[in-house]
């Protein structure tokens, strides 16, 4: 049995000359919160939607939970996947309950006992006559993701989740999405530009640039790569050199005629800056490397700029 739940080859789609999608392939793995990144009009948006079926592609092979699109059978898919796609979409004048009815009849749900649960799971079970036009943002993300849990999906799509969540609001989110993974071993295909938050969440990452795919990663691969190290700008990096290598147990690298990274050591900026000065090295700056996954992803996207 594959374990990939969701795979698109070399799926393209154009808006009349306009180019939104080339060639772009990607795997998603049972288990997974996969985070796709990138930039506002990369592509986020629109690799969704064709996956949910709400556009349709120009050329290439999506395939979600062993079903091709290009069957009839990916009805099945979709019934055992939901999504959150631009914006939850809910009657603002109806409560949570009453919004998540309608969705329930929808999808052919009589037992409403789900929309209790549901919305206890998500933290919404408390709103009562409360509608959906008075909700917080962060109460609306979380009722389009409880309407999108009804069916007890396998697979989840999320588009941009915690875009415009106040710092708590998002705590509360990515609590919520690790409890949809874990606790109900719900795959997880989200989105976002805010890189910090998909960092905390995710478990693989998609880098994707002018409709581009670029880089898939592992979160383990990505710590592996980016493992912060401490810049030490010296006089004389031959000389330092030799007083790293004889009296600390780590690698380091000299970088510049002036500059020395130092990694893997549990070394403190302090222990380092006094085994320097001690052994008559002038030592003019130093200070922790710290390589986040927006770096990566600038630099990524500059290296592919100049290829």
């Amino acid at each position: 049995m594959t374990n990939t739940i969701l795979s698109l080859k070399n799926v393209t789609k154009k808006f009349g000359r306009q180019l939104a999608l080339e060639h772009v392939s990607l795997d998603v793995k049972k288990g997974d919160i996969y985070g796709l990144i990138g930039r506002n009009g990369s592509g986020k948006t629109t690799i969704m939607k064709i996956i949910a079926d709400l556009s349709k592609e120009t050329s290439g092979q999506i395939t979600l939970l062993g079903h091709s699109k290009e069957s009839s059978s990916y009805a099945q898919a979709l019934n055992r996947a939901g999504s959150v796609i631009e914006s939850p979409v809910a009657f603002n004048t109806l409560t949570a309950y009453q919004n998540m009815k309608i969705i329930c009849l929808q999808r052919g749900i009589h037992d409403f006992s789900v929309i209790d649960e549901t919305l206890k799971f998500v933290n919404l079970a408390d709103t009562g006559k409360k509608k959906f036009k008075q909700f917080s943002l962060g109460m609306k993300q979380r009722l389009g993701i409880a309407m999108a849990l009804v069916n007890q999906p396998d697979f989840l799509i999320l588009d941009e989740p915690v875009n415009g969540l106040d710092p708590i609001a998002i705590v509360e989110l990515r609590d919520l999405l690790e409890k949809i993974n874990q606790e109900r071993e719900t795959t997880i295909f989200i989105s976002s530009h805010i890189l910090t938050e998909l960092y905390h969440v995710s478990t693989r990452f998609g880098f994707i640039h002018n409709g581009k795919m670029i880089q898939e990663i592992t979160k383990a691969e990505f710590d592996a790569i980016v493992t912060e190290g401490i810049i030490v700008k010296v006089e004389d990096t031959a000389k330092a050199s030799v007083v790293l290598a004889e009296h600390l147990a780590a690698e380091f690298e000299v970088l510049s005629q002036h500059e020395i990274k130092i990694s893997s050591t549990s070394a403190t900026v302090a222990e380092i800056n006094k085994l320097l000065v001690v052994n008559d090295i002038h030592v003019e700056g130093i200070d922790k490397q710290e390589y986040s996954l927006e770096d990566y992803y600038t630099n990524l996207v500059k290296t592919v700029g100049e290829e």
